[in-house]
């Protein structure tokens, strides 16, 4: 009984997922679901990229968190339109959250739609929110086994992010076990290494967005 239910909660989800997804795609808008653990660094990502991205006005964030309103407040800052999901203690998104979460945002104006997940590398990785590029993040203090031990995300994400790499003369983080794990998961998968302290990879990780945007431009017509 108890599997049975897990295959309709699953399944109402993918519905969900799959309506976002056309809606999202009709506009042309690009989604990303931003997926890390709790201090990753994803919110200091985005406001970096907010402050990078030609036209703010076509940026949008949707933040998921169990509690707090504050990193949609630093993304609100930044200078992005930001709707705020509070899960009240929940581990992840779902499809149907982000779908009522649309209704805030003038769809038409938005190009580029960052999905912050809850802080958590396990339950997110089960739930399609009707993303087109999924985006798993781990930042070096967190140790280099997180993607052998959750291995789900690592094999589903279509970008991997190393944040953080201003750490790493200071931290015990082996960095050939980490690639290499990551590749044995995921092989192809692109591997940015990256710094917001430092701007170390977020040249590249502007141009993946860019090809990312054209993409889905091209998908739509």
């Amino acid at each position: 009984m108890k599997i049975d239910v897990v295959h309709r909660v699953l399944k109402l989800n993918d519905e969900f997922a799959a309506s976002v997804r056309k809606r999202l795609l009709d506009h042309e808008i690009t989604a990303l679901n931003l997926i890390s653990a709790p201090g990753s660094g994803k919110t200091a990502l985005l406001e970096e990229t907010i402050g990078r991205w030609e036209n703010r006005g076509q940026l949008a964030v949707i933040e998921g968190d169990p509690d707090t309103t504050l990193d949609a407040e630093r993304i609100q800052r930044a200078g992005a339109a930001v709707t705020q999901i509070n899960t009240e203690g929940g581990c992840h998104l779902e499809a149907n959250l982000v779908q009522r979460a649309l209704d805030n945002f003038d769809l038409d104006a938005i190009e580029l739609l960052f999905i912050e997940n809850v802080g958590n590398l396990l339950c997110p990785a089960g739930f399609d929110l009707g993303e087109r590029f999924r985006v798993a993040m781990v930042s070096v203090t967190e140790g280099a086994d997180k993607p052998a031990k959750y291995p789900k995300l690592f094999r589903s994400c279509d970008l991997m992010i190393l944040n953080k790499s201003d750490l790493l003369p200071h931290v015990d983080f082996d960095l050939p076990y980490f690639e290499h794990t990551v590749k044995c998961l995921n092989p192809g998968v692109p591997l940015l290494t990256v710094s917001c302290k430092t701007g170390e990879g977020l040249d590249s990780w502007m141009e993946w967005l860019r090809t990312a945007v054209a993409s889905t431009a091209k998908a739509s017509q």
